[in-house]
């Protein structure tokens, strides 16, 4: 028998959606040292990206160091928060960019409640062309 999940509690939501607009706000200033404190500091943190594949928390910091700051503006759509308990959630959306015409962005991060607070340990991001009939 398995024990019920609650999934979607109103409060962990609220705190996961903070500190996902927490990290979509370091992302397009560039702010490399609250992007490096959203990941979790482990060498199993993962961030697959549109051109890398990045394992432990070391090689996605050294990426966010090297990484341009510029052309990262883009426009968030479809964004879907879930939690599982209180300590388990996903982010997924969907993300356009005036630098990419004609694609279409997708995130997933994979969120933990630490004793430090909520953190990713896995990451997915990726870019394809704009399905047909897509907004």
């Amino acid at each position: 028998m398995s024990a019920r999940m609650d999934i979607d509690i109103s409060d962990v939501v609220a705190e996961v959606t903070a500190a996902f607009e927490r990290y979509e706000q370091a992302l397009v200033c560039n702010d490399v040292a609250t992007l490096d404190a959203l990941f979790h500091v482990d060498a199993r943190t993962i961030r697959y990206g549109a051109g890398e594949n990045l394992h432990g928390h070391e090689e996605i910091a050294a990426f966010r160091q090297a990484r341009s700051p510029k052309g990262l503006a883009r426009t968030l759509a479809r964004t879907v928060i879930t939690t599982y308990g209180r300590d388990f959630a996903v982010a997924s959306t969907l993300f356009r960019r005036d630098s990419s015409p004609g694609r279409i962005g997708r995130q997933m991060q994979t969120w933990v409640r630490f004793a430090t607070g909520w953190r990713i340990v896995a990451a997915h991001v990726s870019m394809i062309d704009m399905p047909p009939g897509a907004p």
